[in-house]
């Protein structure tokens, strides 16, 4: 098999390769281009609808026909402190929602595996932090990291019992709804695949999709909630695509589900793990706390 570097060096005569990920930056004296790995013509087919769309914020390809790897403009990126990347890069995941947005005709069935689905992970998670609790609690002497569970996992069953609730009266309220709004969303948000040059980017698209659009926002939830003011960006992009309460909601139940620790021998990383989940349990309560207090759901 025909090793794809080596033919780029042909076609480009490059000057320099940057490893970046799962990208090669190739500098020549043509310009700057990025190689990906390409598996099927999902990105050609997602920028053709885009474009349809009236949506073209994102690097072009300057090579789609080969099998093997596309080849993408390269963009220079202007440096910006994260917060201000996540408020630009909400704003255009909120137009690339406006702009693919669609209505489809649905069966209670939808709703009904939505729901299923959500109970049974819910069920599983009580389940795990209830076997946990037991091994735990019998311990005379529990280890730090143990012990720093001990003390907080109310949390975990608070949170517990929050989505186990507000998920049967979504369903309740949603179930004869039979039209459900869809979009193209970009599946794989975070600050990393935005990028501020000429204009506004959005990278990596090779997970795009037609669905609900608050996957997106959950997505990009469950990787920055740490570093982020949730709050601030969920509201800015309300502003601009309105959610109705059904959705909302259903976000906040997702987001709300309890991660899974995993506790291992070594009480160092097990520590970490538990502090970091913690961090996500009490992050995620404040700021459905926030929302709902405020009235900003209502907005």
């Amino acid at each position: 098999m025909n090793n794809p570097i080596e033919e780029v060096k042909t076609t480009y005569k490059p000057y320099r390769f940057t490893k970046k990920k799962n990208v090669t930056i190739i500098d020549s004296t043509t310009g700057s281009f990025v190689i990906k790995e390409k598996k099927d013509n999902k990105v050609k087919d997602v920028y053709n609808y885009l474009i349809s769309r009236n949506f073209d914020y994102f690097p072009k390809l300057e090579e789609e026909t080969r099998n093997d790897i596309n080849i993408f403009q390269y963009i220079e990126e202007i440096k910006e402190p994260k917060e201000q990347k996540a408020s630009d890069l909400i704003d255009l995941v909120s137009l690339l929602h406006n702009k693919t947005t669609y209505y489809k005709e649905i069966t209670e069935d939808k709703y009904k595996e939505i729901y299923d689905n959500l109970k049974n992970n819910i069920l599983y998670t009580k389940n795990y932090y209830d076997n946990l609790y037991n091994i735990m609690i019998e311990e005379v002497y529990p280890s730090p990291s143990n012990y720093l569970l001990l003390r907080n996992i109310y949390k975990i069953f608070s949170a517990l019992d929050y989505t186990e609730d507000s998920l049967d009266n979504w369903y309740d309220n949603t179930k004869n709804d039979l039209k459900i709004r869809v979009a193209l969303i970009h599946n794989n948000l975070e600050t990393e695949h935005f990028i501020k040059g000429d204009r506004d980017y959005l990278v990596s698209w090779e997970k795009a999709k037609l669905d609900s659009p608050i996957l997106d926002l959950i997505t990009f939830y469950q990787k920055e909630y740490f570093s982020l003011d949730f709050k601030t960006l969920l509201e800015r992009y309300l502003k601009k695509y309105p959610l109705s309460t059904n959705e909302l909601d259903l976000f906040l139940i997702v987001i709300s589900i309890p991660p899974i620790i995993n506790i291992t021998d070594n009480i160092w990383e097990s520590t970490k793990e538990i502090r970091k989940k913690l961090d996500y349990i009490f992050k995620t309560e404040e700021l459905v706390s926030n929302l709902k207090s405020n009235n900003s759901l209502d907005k």
